[in-house]
């Protein structure tokens, strides 16, 4: 039996029948059976379903709000935002489906053609951190291209995806199109990863799992797209707006707790302002309300689980600059804490820590700014603080990172391309660019001789 907590109070909120292999294979057998007939339908008419679920997303919106909230403990103004970023993605790619076209080529003795073409059942892994955005982020291309989907969201926050797959059916998605699984990664994962009638992982999660997701993959050469961990870097120069960014970067990692694989949790800053720089991080710092996620003015919530938390802590040793307040008595609280000044060789600022933990680093100049950055086997997110806008474009060309920000710190946006370079990944969610990696492309040569 799988329990759900809730991370704020620790009480059970819901125990559900943990899957099983031969549950995983049931729900792809209903894909592979339901792929024709949805395959089948006309773009238009995809788009129009999209459109409705991306309607009936926005009338239950307070509902998947609060069960976000109570399942992974984010404050209830982030998940009000995240359903409403859930029926965008859903408007998105219904306004998508008929606009993905193939191509004509002209070729010597005919006419060349090129067709965007369904991958066929798709098996979608999503994380426990940010569980129906993620999953509509998946959803939301695979649909639009004609694609039958089995979603295995995480044991841990299962319940925000599996009230999406209801509100899938009762916006028109035909039965078997959308299935979700809630069973153990090492389970009903590793069988999506190995079966032969699933012809694509889509998969974000922890880098360690992604590279045994690539090895599972290859024994049937299925198309796989990733998205791991981050350790992102926030570079603020000394011409910088330095109120500004400091006001902005513990947003920047203390969101959602610090369990954020775009959390800008390195902070490097030129040494010319590191002193200044701190004086007003640590105020912004200080400043960021810490309580229960039900309250609206709620900034940061508690982390996911006990075990996360002991492992967040093993972090904090003699660098802390400054440790905010959390609640006592029940819930996973851990405060937001600054570390600095820390060398970029340290192990909090070379491991992903998933926590409001972020690694204060100073540099001299431009030049060590970008070594320093790149100094990762990461390279999803970023951000750079400058008023000089050639070195933000400079820097922004050096930075290996696939996703960068100029003086702001968000790396989401549904209308444009999101992965990373590097161990964090590769493939492209959300934007036009998503859909490339559902569909295949067939090429058609047409004699006219």
């Amino acid at each position: 039996m799988n329990v759900v907590r809730n991370p704020a109070t620790e009480e059970t909120i819901a125990e559900l029948p943990e899957a099983t292999i031969e549950d995983a294979d049931r729900a792809v057998a209903a894909a592979k059976s339901a792929f024709p007939a949805w395959h089948a339908v006309s773009p238009a008419d995809r788009g129009r379903l999209l459109r409705r679920l991306a309607t009936v997303v926005e009338e239950h919106g307070e509902e998947l709000a609060l069960l976000e909230t109570r399942n992974v403990g984010k404050p209830i103004s982030d998940s009000r935002g995240e359903a409403g970023m859930v029926a965008d993605v859903f408007h998105f790619y219904a306004g998508a489906v008929d606009k993905h076209f193939g191509e004509t080529i002209p070729v010597p003795g005919g006419v060349d053609m090129t067709f965007r073409e369904p991958l066929g059942v798709v098996g979608l892994i999503t994380p426990w951190n940010f569980p129906m955005n993620i999953a509509s982020w998946k959803l939301g291309p695979a649909l639009a291209c004609g694609n039958t989907i089995v979603l295995k969201p995480a044991e841990l926050t299962p319940l925000s995806t599996l009230r999406l797959g209801e509100l899938a059916l009762e916006a028109g998605i035909p039965e078997g199109v959308v299935n979700v699984v809630v069973g153990p990664g090492r389970v009903v994962g590793q069988r999506l990863v190995e079966h032969s009638d699933v012809a694509k992982i889509g998969f974000t999660g922890s880098t360690e799992v992604g590279a045994g997701v690539m090895r599972g993959a290859a024994g049937t050469i299925k198309r796989v797209t990733l998205e791991l961990g981050g350790k992102s870097a926030n570079v603020v120069f000394a011409d910088a707006d330095l109120e500004k960014a400091a006001a902005s970067a513990p947003y920047a990692v203390f969101g959602n707790a610090g369990q954020d694989c775009c959390a800008r949790s390195r902070i490097l800053v030129e040494r010319s302002v590191f002193d200044r720089f701190m004086e007003l991080l640590v105020t912004a710092t200080g400043d960021i309300k810490v309580g229960n996620p039900e309250d609206p003015s709620t900034e940061m919530g508690p982390l996911i689980s006990a075990g996360h938390r002991e492992k967040v802590a093993a972090y904090v040793d003699g660098d802390v600059a400054f440790r905010g307040d959390a609640p006592d008595g029940p819930g996973f609280w851990f405060p937001p804490t600054l570390l600095a000044p820390v060398s970029n060789d340290d192990r909090a600022a070379r491991e992903e820590i998933f926590g409001p933990v972020a690694a204060v680093i100073p540099f001299v100049d431009e030049e060590e700014a970008i070594r320093l950055a790149n100094d990762t086997p990461y390279g999803l997110s970023g951000s750079i603080w400058t008023e000089n806008g050639a070195r933000a474009l400079r820097v922004a060309r050096a930075l290996e990172a696939g996703v960068l920000s100029i003086n702001s710190n968000t790396s989401v946006r549904v209308q444009t391309p999101f992965g990373g370079f590097k161990q964090s990944g590769f493939g492209r969610e959300l934007g036009l660019h998503a859909l490339e990696g559902y569909t295949e492309v067939k090429n058609v040569y047409f004699a006219t001789e």
